[in-house]
């Protein structure tokens, strides 16, 4: 994993309320499934049991990697970033070179989601963005070839 782990207010919210929601709720449900399973006799057909432990140890994985998120995470509010250049947290504005306009909003690898336009700043696109400002031409490379965006607009809001 990288070293730090950049990540806006409220992914950071996301990710703290998930793991309060596996430790507090998830796992002792489990648990409880798993002590009544095995209460019942002969683990090795008990498919309560089995799911049970196969899941508690999914929950414990998934527990360990957010732990592990949220120690690396530097959090950065894009609402007290004032800078006409890209950094992370910038919601930008490209026009490609068939005219189409893409908006795209850096975020941290947790918070990626490609279908609203949320994009990582270790991605191709992101890399390429940062530091850029209006009027800028960005160069992708991509599988299919190159890619030519040019910057139209720079801002700063709240991600979501």
């Amino acid at each position: 994993m990288e070293k730090n782990n950049y990540i806006s207010p409220s992914g950071h919210k996301r990710l703290v309320d998930e793991l309060e929601s596996l430790l507090k709720i998830e796992r002792p449900e489990v648990t409880k499934l798993v002590q009544w399973a095995a209460s019942n006799g002969d683990r090795s057909e008990n498919a309560d049991y089995l799911y049970g432990k196969r899941r508690l140890r999914e929950i414990d994985r998934r527990i360990r990697f957010l732990n592990q998120r949220l120690d690396a995470a530097v959090i950065v509010d894009p609402l007290k970033i004032n800078s006409a250049k890209i950094q992370f947290g910038a919601t930008v504005e490209l026009l490609g070179e068939d005219g189409a306009k893409k908006i795209f909003t850096i975020v941290g690898v947790d918070e990626v989601n490609t279908s609203i336009g949320r994009i990582s700043w270790q991605s191709p696109v992101g890399k390429n963005l940062i530091g850029k400002s209006n009027g800028d031409e960005v160069l992708v490379k991509v599988p299919s070839g190159e890619i030519v965006y040019e910057v139209i607009s720079v801002t700063y809001k709240p991600i979501e």
